[in-house]
């Protein structure tokens, strides 16, 4: 009972049928409540997301798997310290971690979460160690930053190390399977050659009425045994065939006569009694290879009936010729007639070979026939045994050169397939990594160099988009992305970051679509509820798409992105302190999350807490040294410090990092206004004009550099450009309070 309900709980996960197999396995813990059983109800309901139940299952338990699962379902309802407390041995000395790679995996992810980097590193580093392809621990090795090249990662120790394994694996399973399969090669020859019970009857009853010296005898001896047999058949379960022959009994002396029959005088009584059993070895001699043959094989032998008749009739003429005296002769003739020409000879030198002989000495030369024949069946038993194990040998030899051709050629492919796979992973690990060390344009040439069909895949071409995203080239990102929808169009991963990318196109229609479609894909996923916060937020209804993103988080509360996103609808709705939490918070899941940093530092810029803003745009420059945007901000801190060489410098560097970004130049503009390098400044913001023709703060921005040149009327004109373009309503503020000011000195403006 046991067995088949662990079988058809079994059968239930594999059919994803995980309802099905809780109520089994619920009823198999209740029979048997083992910790193997529970250890199976447990990986049930972790499959059916149910890690409460899970971990009120497995608290307590002691053996290995038992605490990986433990640890598993505590990870999920966020009791890190249980987990660790599971998954770390009672005496690290001498004991490993559960599960191998998976489970120093966990311990790694544990350690990531309670902020110890280093000791989550190692934890990774000793995952790949034992497992080249956990290609999640890479991931995590990439995220925290420290990842050793791909080179090294998936280079020739990872591919020794699984060719070991698959060796390993390969002898193991050989062993296991090497007696089975010899035992099936010999049920399949013996199927070859079936012997009915009655074939094998009849076989036996022939031999015992064989003359015991005969050849076909020991012929059908060795073929029995000639069978192809394995270690367990050859000593355990022998051939039944030799079986039966080997416990055979010797015919009797006299068959059919009456002990009182001779009279030891040469009289005919006397030559009928020692030649009775002549006809029946001429009988069987005569057709004994082709009966044999014949009931072996085609089974073309006499039928029963007939052989019945014969020796029916055979009984009635000895009976015959016992009662009938004088007409003995006669009668011996008639039946010695009825056999062929060949067989009669030789009956007729039997019968005058025996002639004439006494009781005794017929006895005397039966039991000598018995002594040969038992000694023959002995040579017969030897030889056969001989052969036996000489086939035996010469098979197992052949079974040895064979495997080791087989092992050799599964070697090579072995070596070869690693090859060719670890060669994949180090191109995708490089770009992974390069990307996450946000060196994107890098990492596009590395995917590039994958086949056409690894790169048209959904992951890669995710990871190109978000490439691109963070190049901020959003209109190659929605390619990437649209292509990876169309090949995945049910993969939801990178899609919070495409949903990012059609807000700063701002693609509403695009956007709302992509929102309801991962809605109706996965509802419980926290990237649909990002797509569709960020659709929200494009329609400046901050507050639902506070609300949306929210969801997103308690969907997911390690989705690090959601947190941010979160952050940035508390900045738009000025509630700085629950922003700084979110930012904060964000910041604990992934401390290299620059996006976070950089939210930190908008927020105390927007206060004018310029060392501290200056402090996170630092740390997020850090991270993601290559961003332009990064580069800009951290200048406008500068800036505000009135740190304006150091500025200067950091916004000629964001303007060779992105040519296209017309945020650097209107900067350094404002940096050179504050140097008082006007006629610099207003090149800056003509070579800007052509890049953001509509942009009101440029006008704006000129305007102020005539003002200060006492250029008022151009100062006017520009001001009024800048209203004409419709700024925002803070700027707008700011615009008609210059204007006012145009004809009142600097020295007094700025007083007042």
């Amino acid at each position: 009972m046991e067995t088949l309900l662990v079988e058809c709980v079994q059968r239930s996960l594999g059919h994803f049928m995980h309802g099905n197999a809780i109520f089994l396995c619920e009823r198999l813990c209740a029979e048997f409540p083992t910790e193997l059983n529970l250890q199976l109800l447990a990986s049930c309901y972790l499959h059916n997301n149910q890690a409460y139940s899970a971990y009120h299952i497995l608290k307590g338990t002691q053996m290995a798997q038992s605490r990986y699962l433990f640890a598993v379902s505590c990870f999920h309802m966020d009791l890190l310290r249980e987990a660790e407390a599971a998954l770390l041995p009672a005496n690290e000395a001498n004991a490993e971690v559960p599960n191998g790679a998976a489970g120093h995996y966990l311990l790694g992810l544990v350690y990531r979460y309670t902020d110890r980097v280093k000791s989550a590193i190692d934890q990774f580093m000793q995952a790949l160690a034992i497992d080249p392809l956990l290609w999640a621990a890479y991931e995590e090795l990439c995220i925290l930053g420290d990842a050793e090249a791909a080179n090294t990662v998936f280079g020739e120790a990872a591919a020794l190390r699984i060719q070991q394994q698959q060796s390993s694996a390969m002898s193991s399973k050989s062993m296991q399977n090497g007696c089975e399969d010899f035992s099936i090669s010999y049920n399949r020859t013996l199927g070859s050659n079936d012997v009915s019970p009655r074939q094998l009857k009849r076989l036996q009853m022939n031999n015992m009425k064989e003359f015991p010296g005969h050849s076909h005898g020991a012929v059908i001896l060795a073929g029995s045994t000639t069978q192809p047999a394995n270690c367990t058949s050859l000593y355990a379960t022998p051939s039944p065939m030799s079986t039966h022959l080997s416990s055979l009994v010797p015919p009797p002396l006299c068959r059919n006569v009456h002990p009182n029959a001779g009279t030891g005088d040469g009289s005919p009584k006397s030559t009928i009694n020692v030649a009775l059993p002549a006809p029946k070895k001429k009988v069987m001699d005569e057709g004994k290879l082709r009966k044999v043959s014949g009931r072996l094989f085609s089974d073309s032998g006499p039928r029963r009936s007939t052989r019945l008749a014969g020796e029916a009739a055979l009984n009635g003429n000895l009976n015959a010729l016992q009662a009938g005296g004088n007409g003995s002769n006669h009668s011996s003739a008639r039946f010695l007639g009825a056999s062929s020409s060949k067989t009669n000879s030789t009956n007729f030198r039997s019968v005058t070979v025996r002639k004439g002989r006494s009781w005794a000495s017929e006895n005397f030369d039966e039991g000598k026939r018995l002594e040969s024949y038992d000694n023959l069946r002995a040579d017969n038993t030897a030889t056969t045994s001989s052969s036996l194990s000489s086939s035996f040998d010469e098979r197992t030899l052949l079974r040895e050169r064979t495997d080791l051709h087989a092992v050799s050629a599964h070697e090579s492919k072995v070596t070869a397939g690693a090859s060719e796979l670890l060669g994949l992973l180090r191109t995708l690990g490089e770009g992974y990594r390069l990307s996450c060390m946000y060196r994107c344009q890098d990492a596009l040439e590395v995917y590039l160099k994958l086949s056409h069909k690894q790169y048209n895949t959904g992951w890669v071409l995710s990871q190109v988009g978000k490439a691109y995203a963070e190049l901020v080239d959003y209109f190659e990102a929605d390619q990437a992305f649209s292509l990876a929808r169309r090949i995945s169009p049910y993969n939801l991963g990178g899609m919070d970051i495409y949903s990012t990318v059609l807000y700063h196109l701002k693609e509403e229609m695009k956007l709302s679509y992509l929102a309801q479609e991962l809605i109706s894909t996965d509802r419980l996923s926290p990237q649909a509820w990002c797509a569709m916060g960020n659709c929200y937020s494009l329609q400046k209804d901050h507050e639902t798409a506070l609300k949306i993103f929210q969801r997103a988080v308690h969907l997911d509360s390690r989705f690090t992105y959601a947190h941010t996103l979160c952050g940035h609808e508390y900045v738009a709705l000025e509630d700085f302190e629950n922003g700084i939490k979110c930012f904060q918070n964000a910041l604990r899941l992934d401390a290299r999350h620059y996006k976070s940093w950089y939210g930190l530092g908008m927020i105390y810029l927007r206060q004018e807490k310029y060392e501290f803003s200056e402090h996170h745009f630092q740390r997020a420059f850090q991270i993601n040294p290559r961003s332009s945007v990064l580069m800009c901000y951290l200048g406008m801190a500068l800036h505000c410090l009135k740190r304006y060489e150091e500025a200067l410098e950091m916004i000629e560097k964001a303007i060779l990092a992105d040519k296209k970004n017309p945020l650097p130049m209107y900067q350094k503009a404002n940096i050179l206004l504050s140097l008082e390098r006007y006629d610099e400044a207003l090149e800056e913001l003509e070579q800007l004009k052509e890049y953001a023709p509509r942009e009101s703060s440029v006008y704006a921005l000129m305007g102020k550099i005539y003002k200060r040149r006492n250029m008022h009327e151009k100062a006017m004109f520009h001001f009024g450009l800048a209203l004409d373009l419709k700024p925002p309503a803070t700027d707008v503020a700011s615009i008609k309070a210059a204007m006012e000011k145009l004809y009142v000195p600097e020295e007094i403006e700025d007083n007042l």
